[in-house]
């Protein structure tokens, strides 16, 4: 797999489609390798002509990780937020929309359809605010405003994110991951077992990396709400989100697509929080022809 040094750290990327195609970037979420963008969604995107970009956020999968980098715990970060102040964090959301940026940059990359999925959405309305010359277009895949008004997620989706498996061992870790990947999934597109386990391992068997997510968590929160900065935005934008997704419910969708000029929503019922194979083509048509009227 290549990798690049951009922004002044090694990223992990792979790219599919015609060399010559509009890139077309995607941003993965919180604690998710690359590999979590389905090849049925690449290839789907790769098929309409895109040159379609995948890459390991920092702290993940096979990129730079900030080894032994303390983050503020929950406490801490509760404790600042009741006195109006944020504490420290190793890197902001910001800085991974930097790395995005780099990346295209690095890639001899002017601009692109910007994709982001959770808190790859997050990162990817910082690279549409900050690096606005270099968005075509922006698509914001189950995410949010970060508005704490906003329903909350449900209990057990949020309660198995945050848990740390038991240990490091590959069949603790696979259940782990089975585990979350059902309680946050769809409830109309569910995986057999067999394909599930398969792709949690391969997971698995790429890359480990338990410390990462805690900063990558305390970059989320610290960030807080983005709803304000949404509105200053000037590209194309559309919202896709699922309207049984039980870890960012679908009310934030709805939220974001209000919060910026000219955005358009479309929501899919049966949805969860994942990417499943069955609405692969839907995904990948609603966002090329996003891209295409954008262009």
């Amino acid at each position: 797999m290549p990798e690049i040094t951009a922004n002044g750290i090694t990223i992990h990327y792979d790219e599919h489609g015609p060399a010559d195609g509009e890139p077309l970037l995607l941003i993965m979420g919180f604690g998710a390798q690359m590999t979590l963008w389905p090849q049925d969604l690449v290839d789907a995107l790769a098929g309409h002509g895109f040159r379609v970009i995948r890459h390991d956020n920092r702290d993940i999968g096979l990129s730079h990780k900030f080894h032994g980098v303390k983050a503020p715990g929950m406490v801490r970060h509760t404790i600042f937020r009741k006195l109006g102040l944020k504490p420290k964090v190793p890197y902001t959301l910001g800085d991974m929309a930097d790395d995005s940026a780099g990346l295209l940059d690095a890639l001899g990359i002017d601009r692109a359809h910007i994709v982001g999925g959770s808190m790859g959405g997050m990162i990817a309305q910082h690279v549409a605010a900050r690096h606005p010359h270099k968005t075509r277009s922006l698509t914001s895949v189950f995410s949010t405003t970060g508005n704490p008004k906003l329903p909350k997620a449900k209990k057990e989706a949020m309660e198995v994110l945050v848990k740390r498996p038991e240990s490091l061992d590959e069949e603790v870790l696979v259940a782990h991951g089975m585990k979350v990947a059902r309680t946050i999934g769809s409830p109309a597109y569910q995986s057999s077992d067999e394909k599930l386990e398969e792709r949690t391992r391969n997971a698995v068997r790429r890359s480990v990396y338990p410390e990462g997510p805690l900063r990558q968590m305390a970059a989320i929160i610290a960030d807080g709400e983005r709803t304000n900065m949404l509105k200053d935005l000037s590209v194309p934008t559309l919202v896709l989100h699922g309207e049984d997704d039980p870890l960012i419910p679908v009310e934030h969708g709805h939220a974001t697509a209000a919060a910026i000029p000219g955005a358009k929503i479309k929501t899919i019922p049966g949805w969860g929080h994942d990417l499943p194979v069955e609405l692969a083509s839907e995904i990948a048509d609603a966002i090329a022809a996003h891209a295409r009227a954008s262009a």
